[in-house]
């Protein structure tokens, strides 16, 4: 699983690994937040109201949720399970919390936290992709701070200040996983 605070650039990190490595498989996370101008339904996130959401969590169809940010994500239980059985490598994007809630349950799960490579940094990036108001900005400033007291439960811990080589370092984790673990994908 990859974990990083809002702003980071770890959807960008796994998104060029999956570009580089189709036989990977992308966990979508389910949120309640509105899709952003360049988000597709389905591919980046699943958007779904708030009543729906409570009502997947409801019957248990999350592996892990949490409330970030006002909005609240979840990762569905189902779509892991189905590629777990087919031997496939599950890349999940998580916020601190989903994580800790994930690595509870699956404490075999590789975790690695992508860290900016400042705050100041970080808010530069925020302002920059111009997706959130000010108030938002200082929100996922706040939460950066708090996530960032996490990194030690982390087992591999990533400096996102090029992303060609915090993708470099992702594929490197992923090498030295399937080397140790003895992994064979299944077709």
């Amino acid at each position: 699983m990859v974990c990083a605070p809002s702003g980071t650039g770890k959807t960008t990190i796994y998104k060029d690994l999956l570009c580089k490595h189709p036989d990977l498989k992308f966990s979508v996370s389910y949120t309640t937040r509105k899709k952003r101008e360049d988000e597709v339904d389905g591919l980046d996130y699943f958007f779904i109201d708030r009543g729906k959401f409570i009502r997947m969590k409801e019957k248990n169809e999350f592996i892990e949720w949490a409330a970030v940010h006002n909005e609240l994500y979840g990762t569905v239980r189902k779509q892991i399970e189905e590629y777990l059985q087919k031997g496939k490598i599950c890349i999940l994007d998580l916020d601190v919390q989903g994580a800790l809630n994930v690595m509870k349950e699956f404490d075999d799960a590789v975790t690695v936290f992508i860290r900016p490579p400042s705050l100041e940094e970080l808010e530069r990036r925020l302002k920059e992709r111009g997706t959130e108001s000010e108030e938002k900005v200082k929100l996922r400033l706040l939460n950066a701070q708090k996530e960032l007291e996490y990194t030690d439960h982390f087992q591999y811990i990533i400096m996102n200040d090029r992303v060609e080589a915090a993708v470099k370092r992702l594929e490197e984790i992923i090498e030295i996983e399937i080397k140790k673990r003895g992994f064979k994908k299944r077709e």
